[in-house]
């Protein structure tokens, strides 16, 4: 029987490897998977939650890792080539989906492949060598202890491919930090532990090459459709135009020190005053050539490289906003060379630049406060405006060293060990560590980093209305409290289906890409015509929020969980024009949990809700 969706979109094949017994099997999705899930993040939390039991060891061998593509990667459709990898994160004990871009998705999809399931721990290190429908578990003995370039390349050596396409861990990964991550090119999908996931099954690599070409049901108006995307791409001032986001990428520090919403000395103010100094305008002064992911012409990405000072003769890809503040805002540091610094050593040793900057703030507000001394510190002495013991500190932190070893398990476990009253000072939710946006400036925004499914994320339902002043669906003021709750639904939402494409998030900031824009895509591509509907794509993605919250529901978390720290709670920032503001906490998420359907008292979705969106399996978990 002819497998029924090869050729419209989708491979029709997902590779299964079990590292324990070594053995591969091919499946082909089932029409649930494909229909109510679509791809990429929705065939994520689909298939972890049917196949991994609750409360199970996040670093034992019953985890899984799944590297998913969706049906528009390795088309021409433009900013859709993200590798999503989903597995249960060992820093927030819950379903995680960690993002990258670059190649390594589509090179997937031209090995023959929707999705790739690792399960199971081999005996010793072992790298994956995927090539056209053969498949081997190779030696990686000689790989362990490597950086991710090194890596890379000695793997492509050794199965003499050059146009392999290979994601790895480096050394933090096989000590099992918490906050390491894995690296393909010089992208990351690097929070919540994923790295620790690969290490703790002697996974050091995967390497992928294909031949084959993704099939289009209906070409010719799948062309017209790219062609006008295209167009739309090139009539943009704000993504296209010069000093847009072609120009600059994500290096947006501007507008979040406007807003007064840049954590600075752990979220303690929201204005770097140095800002000028790591500018847009002085990022492109060192930046040596673009550089962007398969097929998208906007080429985001920036290789940088420093010619004088301290760190002259740097140069890598990036940084981008996150790790700029990473390096800046936690440290109270405006210097442009230790932002590509801390950028080179993160990718080389595949960690999480926000988790491990704001472990870094963390660790020097405590020493500031007197909670830690130098005895705890291995002699540092922690300082605002002292980079080159930061750099120390992250060195600690990627070798498990030291007081580096307590960082190394994320703040909310740092904190509890160093006791003292040290967790009000970890600057989390649900474990996983706050990006560079502080919500008292953003109210949508910070209501969606905190009933995030995921932790303490900004990708998952970022609020361009908010950010960027883009009045869509309506214009809104940044820090009203009205009306919250149903904006950060749609967001949370329109970004779940974006996601199953698997699409950019940076599109749908400029571009509203919502259910609506996608549903022109799906149809031609897939010939799965109920595709088309923008409603049945605004259920897929409501479905698809629901059961990442079931997962974290049945793992024992509810409203309580749903927490900032005091700080954001009820401190004011202190200037800039946020100031005075604090979260109103409880108040959105009452709004919030009602608009969602859920019980607000507990803030999990109600049987009904469930049955109402195809999720019966998941109801008895349900209030």
């Amino acid at each position: 029987m002819a497998n029924k969706y090869e050729g419209k979109g989708y491979m029709g094949k997902i590779l299964r490897v079990n590292l324990t017994d070594g053995k591969f099997s091919e499946e082909e999705p089932s029409d649930e998977l494909v229909k109510n899930y679509i791809g990429g993040r929705g065939w994520g939390i689909k298939i972890l939650y049917d196949e991994l039991e609750p409360k199970i060891d996040p670093l034992g061998p019953e985890n899984k890792m799944l590297f998913l593509t969706g049906p528009l990667t390795g088309t021409t459709a433009q900013s859709f080539a993200r590798l999503i990898i989903a597995f249960k994160s060992p820093l927030t004990g819950i379903y995680y989906r960690s993002s990258a871009g670059g190649f390594f998705a589509t090179e997937i999809k031209s090995a023959g492949l929707d999705a790739i399931i690792v399960e199971g721990k081999a005996e010793k290190p072992v790298y994956l060598w995927i090539n056209d429908g053969n498949y081997e578990i190779k030696d990686a003995t000689k790989l362990w202890g490597l950086d991710t370039v090194a890596t890379q390349e000695m793997v492509k050596k050794d199965i003499g491919e050059a146009k392999a396409k290979v994601i790895c861990i480096g050394p933090p990964g096989e000590k099992l930090v918490k906050i390491s991550g894995m690296a393909t090119d010089r992208r990351t999908a690097s929070r919540a532990g994923g790295g620790a996931v690969m290490g703790s099954k002697n996974l050091k690599a995967i390497a992928v090459r294909g031949t084959n070409k993704v099939e289009v049901a209906m070409p010719d108006l799948y062309k017209l459709i790219v062609r006008a995307q295209v167009g739309s791409y090139n009539a943009s001032a704000p993504l296209m135009g010069p000093g847009g986001f072609k120009d600059t990428g994500t290096r947006l520090l501007p507008f979040t020190n406007a807003l007064g919403m840049y954590p600075t000395r752990n979220f303690r103010e929201g204005i770097l005053t140095e800002w000028p100094k790591l500018s847009s305008e002085e990022y492109m002064k060192i930046k040596v050539r673009s550089t962007g992911c398969h097929g998208c012409m906007i080429r985001c990405g920036s290789i940088d490289r420093i010619e004088s000072g301290k760190y002259a003769g740097l140069e890598d890809e990036g940084p981008e906003y996150e790790t700029i503040w990473a390096a800046s805002g936690t440290i109270d540091v405006a210097d442009i060379g230790f932002t590509v610094a801390m950028e080179k050593f993160c990718d080389d040793m595949a960690i999480d630049t926000i988790s491990a900057g704001s472990a870094i703030a963390f660790a020097y507000e405590l020493y500031e406060k007197g909670i830690i001394t130098k005895e705890d510190t291995d002699g540092l002495e922690l300082k605002y405006g002292d980079a080159d013991v930061a750099m120390e500190l992250l060195k600690k932190i990627a070798n498990k060293e030291g007081f580096g070893a307590i960082l190394a398990e994320g703040t909310l476990r740092a904190a509890q060990k160093i006791g003292k009253g040290a967790e009000k000072y970890a600057m989390q939710v649900k474990g996983l560590e706050l990006p560079a946006y502080d919500p008292r400036g953003a109210k949508a925004h910070g209501l969606s980093m905190l009933t995030s499914n995921i932790g303490g994320s900004h990708c998952v339902g970022y609020s361009p209305q908010e950010l960027f002043n883009i009045p869509l669906p309506r214009p809104v003021d940044p820090v009203a409290i009205e009306g919250k709750g149903r904006l950060t639904k749609y967001n949370q939402d329109a970004t779940a289906v974006d996601e199953t494409g698997i699409g950019c998030v940076f599109p749908i900031c400029f571009f509203n890409i919502t259910p609506g824009f996608y549903s022109k895509f799906l149809p031609p591509l897939t010939g799965v015509m109920e595709f088309g509907d923008p409603n049945y794509l605004w259920k897929v993605g409501e479905r698809i929020w629901n059961l990442e919250r079931m997962f974290a529901v049945r793992e024992g978390m509810s409203r309580k969980d749903d927490n900032y720290p005091d700080r954001i709670k009820y401190e004011v920032l202190p200037s800039g024009p946020a100031a005075n503001q604090v979260f109103e906490q409880e108040q959105l998420l009452d709004e919030y949990y009602e608009v969602r359907g859920w019980d607000v008292k507990t803030g999990i979705p109600t049987k009904d809700k469930l049955k109402e969106l195809n999720l019966d399996f998941a109801a008895k978990y349900g209030a």
